[in-house]
């Protein structure tokens, strides 16, 4: 046998194996879309394609042509569906029900609809965001705590299983069309580059249409924009404001809707992100409320108490509970901070009354569509409690989560100097956060804020539902015990839609949450919902049975002192008791008193977190506070960028923070008079800029706006090619550990600076990591350093590594 012959013989083989293992790729896939064929009833997602109307015969004159027409899977009455729900208000703010802030689109949809007084959410935002749309709890969903803090156990991924389908995911095969608008924040972080994957952003989740932001915050000014998976860029506008813009998209979007599918109906999830921090507003929103909180934050408790009384929205037998220990107190604030203190307050009133006015330009829009009365509206007051973590209030509010200490002279002195002082509060060069007196204020009559899953401050919200068509209005109060996982619930049993046991090939697990529906026309109806556990950051609970036992967890949120959380020792954590039936504040600890059914409840806790993926307890802290390196980021040490790169997450991006010596070589071409940014990192409250003033080479460092540190090279850098070097080397590897940074041009030095109080986490939210352009806030508060300041030369690459790793 000849070699040419052999050669040819084992090409023939081959190709006859790949042959055989194509034919029998394809039978294994016959097979398998055969095993999650539809059946039509709604167990199997999608719905089969409906069949051919037409007759295909050999010719057209042998056919018959008709077009298929798809099946109706809704109800002929199929309601639109609208939910609002704010960020980080509290259960006392609303007017609605006794607080001191004007909402007069709860007001109104409260005329038409029923109010709760009993619903919770989880404690904080991605987890309540996670178990509203699917039903689920937050931990079975993998939202343990928000995406930037996840881990590897189960419950705290950071990624909503495509076992969890959303309901905008079953509503969309059902015939829906779908939208969102406002803050996403359960994508994971190392996703949101422009690379992917987007199966978890809105439109990867069962949005047709998304507009807004996928971050925990951003900036109401200029925020960090998407359309769809698409970054964009707001205008720069000082009449801009983020609420106003996605209120106008919706309202674009349900005008496109009715002109173009009138009779589709449609879910509309409005969740702006307001009045989640930075508080920003326009100044005459927040002078509405001028002079009004003068009094402070016990006298504001009190008079909200007494009007929630008044109004009959808390039981006559409910107690105010006392500032939780530790808190400050109006008379300890000095009086030279009051006036700060008060704006604060104010900023935040004109804020929240500001985003319900947005909510009421969706529902005119609803109603000039003559849509209004078969349009079911849920609007949830908070998706959880409101926040402390301004801690005693601040200009600058990421200075918390930093854990980087400040006092008040401080920043008022930083304001006054820099800011031109108080009508700069609330405006786009400052990220305020409010007292955490005010938040407890806000919480009246309970104990606890956001982040606290033990006590009702951090859980209970109001909530409204209106349905003109199909719920008769009343002024029965519902006190039934519910959940934000029954909201899914709630839709399917309206909708007569059997939750799927298969969605996209994918085996569904239980819903955990239960339908509402019985208490719209029986105001005095049972609970029906039996048991709910709470867990956030260590602080966890459990209701059973008008039950619930908690215990407080390892921090106080209005606190700066981490000490506990590395003390920490879960099993040795102290457990309260409460009968809610007989104690609607939550006042009275039976826990000596009844030993025997606090017992019965941790164990049902044990239970339900086993079920859940709860445990370990803690671990929603483990990657921030015991392995920082282990945080969802980029696994790189070295990057080579482009210009025209941007955009990029600060999570995925070069490390300017306390630590990590880097260094960065620029190889650009240079003009006379060369400006604009080169890298630039973060925005106005925090971050790191590289860049170019009138042939100067320059770096700013902006350490959570109280520290600014400016390096700038000794002469003109020399025009055409260069290599410009930007080396920030760090004394230690410790928390705010100084740096110098040191300029060099083709090798030689040309100068060199310090940076004596680094950031040790991130700079921001939401800002990213840009080339050749600073988009979103100017890192800068320089008069000449306008965003976006592009580079007027050329970038040919920026390497950036970390040295001394």
């Amino acid at each position: 046998m000849t070699l040419q012959y052999r050669q040819r013989s084992t090409q023939i083989f081959w190709i006859i194996i790949f042959i055989g293992s194509l034919l029998f790729s394809c039978t294994q896939k016959q097979e398998t879309a055969t095993t999650v064929k539809s059946p039509g009833d709604g167990s199997v997602l999608p719905f089969p394609e409906p069949s051919s109307a037409s007759v295909a015969g050999k010719t057209l004159q042998d056919s018959k042509h008709q077009w298929r027409k798809a099946e109706n899977h809704l109800p002929e009455d199929a309601p639109n569906i609208v939910i609002f729900m704010t960020d980080d208000a509290g259960f006392a703010n609303p007017s609605t029900f006794g607080g001191p802030i004007n909402t007069p689109t709860m007001d109104r949809l409260a005329k038409t609809g029923i109010c709760y007084n009993e619903f919770h959410t989880t404690a904080m935002c991605s987890p309540t965001r996670a178990a509203l749309l699917t039903g689920r709890n937050h931990h079975r969903v993998g939202a343990g705590q928000i995406a930037e803090l996840a881990s590897d156990w189960d419950g705290y991924v950071g990624k909503i299983p495509k076992s969890t389908a959303t309901f905008a995911q079953v509503l969309s095969y059902y015939g829906y069309n779908i939208a969102a608008f406002g803050k996403w924040h359960n994508t994971p972080v190392t996703d949101l580059t422009k690379l992917g994957p987007f199966d978890r952003y809105p439109t990867g989740l069962g949005f047709d249409y998304f507009y807004g932001f996928i971050a925990g915050e951003t900036s109401q000014y200029e925020p960090r924009l998407f359309e769809n998976t698409i970054p964009i860029e707001p205008p720069h506008d000082p009449k801009y404001h983020l609420t106003e813009d996605m209120a106008e998209k919706a309202i674009e979007w349900l005008r496109t809707n009715q002109t173009l599918d009138p009779g589709k109906p449609f879910f509309l999830y409005f969740t702006p992100g307001a009045v989640h921090g930075p508080h920003q507003i326009f100044k005459e929103w927040a002078d509405k409320y001028e002079g009004k909180f003068d009094e402070g934050w016990e006298a504001l408790r009190q008079m909200t108490f007494e009007k929630q009384k008044e109004m009959g929205w808390i039981p006559e037998d409910a107690v105010l509970n006392p500032l939780a220990k530790g808190m400050q107190k109006w008379d300890d604030v000095p009086q030279s901070n009051r006036e700060f203190q008060t704006r604060l307050m104010e900023i935040f009133a004109g804020f929240l009354e500001h985003t319900d006015v947005q909510y009421g330009k969706v529902v005119d829009e609803i109603e000039r569509e003559d849509l209004l009365d078969n349009t079911l509206i849920i609007y949830i007051n908070s998706d959880n409690g409101p926040s402390a973590e301004g801690m005693n209030g601040t200009i600058s509010e990421l200075l918390a989560q930093n854990s980087m200490p400040s006092t008040i002279d401080q920043q008022i002195k930083v304001l006054d100097k820099d800011y031109g002082g108080m009508d700069a509060l609330g405006g786009p060069k400052l990220d305020i956060m409010y007292h955490h007196g005010w938040a407890y204020a806000g919480a009246s009559p309970f104990q606890g804020t956001k982040l606290v899953a033990a006590h009702l401050g951090g859980t209970r919200t109001p909530m409204v539902i209106s349905w003109p068509k199909k719920i008769k209005h009343d002024d029965k109060v519902r006190n039934q015990f519910h959940h934000v996982n029954d909201i899914a619930a709630t839709i399917y049993d309206i909708l007569d839609i059997t939750p799927p046991k298969v969605v996209n090939g994918v085996e569904q697990q239980a819903l955990d949450g239960t339908s509402m529906v019985y208490t719209f026309n029986q105001p005095d109806a049972e609970t029906t919902k039996e048991t709910q556990y709470f867990e956030i950051l260590g602080s966890r609970g459990i209701y059973h049975e008008g039950w619930f036992a908690g215990t407080f967890g390892p921090r106080a949120p209005w606190s700066t002192d981490m000490s506990g959380i590395f003390n920490w020792e879960p099993e040795n954590d102290i457990w309260e008791l409460y009968n809610l039936t007989n104690d609607y504040s939550q006042s009275q600890n039976l826990a000596q008193e009844n030993p025997e059914k606090l017992a019965e409840l941790k164990v049902l806790f044990d239970e339900e977190a086993t079920e859940n993926h709860v445990y370990p307890i803690g671990a929603s802290m483990y990657t921030v506070f015991f392995s920082p390196s282990e945080l969802p980021s980029s696994p790189l040490t070295e990057w080579t960028f482009f210009e025209g790169q941007d955009r990029i997450p600060e999570s995925m991006a070069p490390k300017f923070a306390s630590g990590r010596s880097s260094n960065a070589v620029i190889d650009a071409e240079i003009g006379e008079n060369a400006e604009g940014v080169l890298f630039a990192l973060g925005g106005i409250s925090s971050g790191f800029t590289v860049y170019m003033d009138k042939g100067f080479l320059k770096a700013e460092y902006n350490a959570m706006t109280l520290n600014r540190y400016k390096i700038l090279s000794e002469s003109t850098i020399p025009t055409g090619k260069v290599k410009m070097e930007v080396e920030t080397k760090y004394d230690t590897k410790e928390r705010m550990a100084p740096a110098t940074v040191t300029l060099k041009v083709n090798r030689k030095q040309v100068g060199q600076g310090r940076i004596e109080r680094s950031v040790p986490a991130a700079h921001t939210a939401s800002e990213t990591f840009d080339i050749g352009v600073d988009l979103g806030s100017p890192v800068s508060l320089d008069y000449y350093y306008r965003a976006p300041f592009r580079f007027n030369g050329q970038i040919n690459q920026i390497n950036i590594k970390y040295i001394d790793e």
